[in-house]
């Protein structure tokens, strides 16, 4: 078996458990939030740069918001027990990017990695990201390569894997569906507002010697886990998200 086979299979192990394996991360950032102090001795920097770490976690978000607002049923899925792809997503802010879900979930990521002002934690998440999800982006590209010919090299060739080439845009055929990105992404907003929030309540206790967390931070959290609750409840218990061909 050669590199680029040993990888693939690499990948669909890693996609099979792709909830899961990423949370090993999470050991290393306990350990520095654990241990951090105010950037620059100075709270006011802390809290403008937690605004920007917020941000950069939103941008990803929205990444996968106008993702899923415009995908059909079938593809860009949360399966993990195989790959799926009835239709080869070509067009919208496919066809600016070929991994656009994995961009936003890197900048998720990002955006809670930052908030500890961590130089060298910052540079293992991005090496983790990508040593982590080369392999799985070479599986799935693997597998639409067998399924769609001459239309997927068509379209990788042209497409950058990673980074959006916004010049390439084009319309998608499907309209922007908001009912689709509740029913499908109310857990990725409830997790790295979570994320953010328990950062921001163990950064108290560590260097305040205090449980606390901001009204404004309350506010968000609750704010977020109520829409949670209930768009799970919907989802489950009713056809309001439910979207056809969506």
């Amino acid at each position: 078996m050669h590199l680029q086979s040993e990888m693939i299979a690499e990948g669909n192990w890693l996609f099979r458990h792709r909830g899961v394996v990423p949370l090993a991360f999470l050991l290393p950032l306990i350990w520095v939030v654990a241990t951090m102090r105010w950037p620059f001795h100075s709270y006011a920097f802390h809290e403008l740069w937690e605004v920007f770490a917020l941000f950069v976690s939103a941008c990803g978000f929205i990444v996968r918001v106008i993702t899923i607002g415009h995908t059909p049923a079938g593809t860009s899925g949360r399966n993990t027990d195989r790959q799926i792809a009835e239709a080869l997503n070509t067009k919208g802010i496919y066809s600016t990017v070929r991994h656009p879900l994995y961009l936003g979930n890197f900048l998720i990521g990002l955006g809670v990695v930052i908030v500890p002002f961590s130089i060298w934690l910052t540079c293992v998440y991005g090496l983790a990201f990508w040593l982590y999800y080369e392999r799985i982006m070479l599986a799935e590209e693997d597998f639409l390569a067998s399924r769609f010919g001459d239309s997927f090299h068509a379209w990788a060739t042209s497409t950058p894997a990673f980074i959006p080439k916004l010049r390439l845009w084009r319309k998608a055929d499907l309209s922007f569906s908001m009912r689709n990105v509740l029913k499908r992404e109310y857990t990725a907003l409830a997790l790295f507002v979570l994320c953010h929030a328990l950062i921001e309540t163990i950064e108290h206790a560590v260097i305040d010697h205090n449980f606390h967390l901001e009204a404004g931070w309350i506010g968000l959290l609750g704010g977020t886990l109520f829409l949670y609750f209930l768009l799970r409840y919907l989802k489950n218990h009713s056809s309001i998200l439910a979207v056809e061909g969506r």
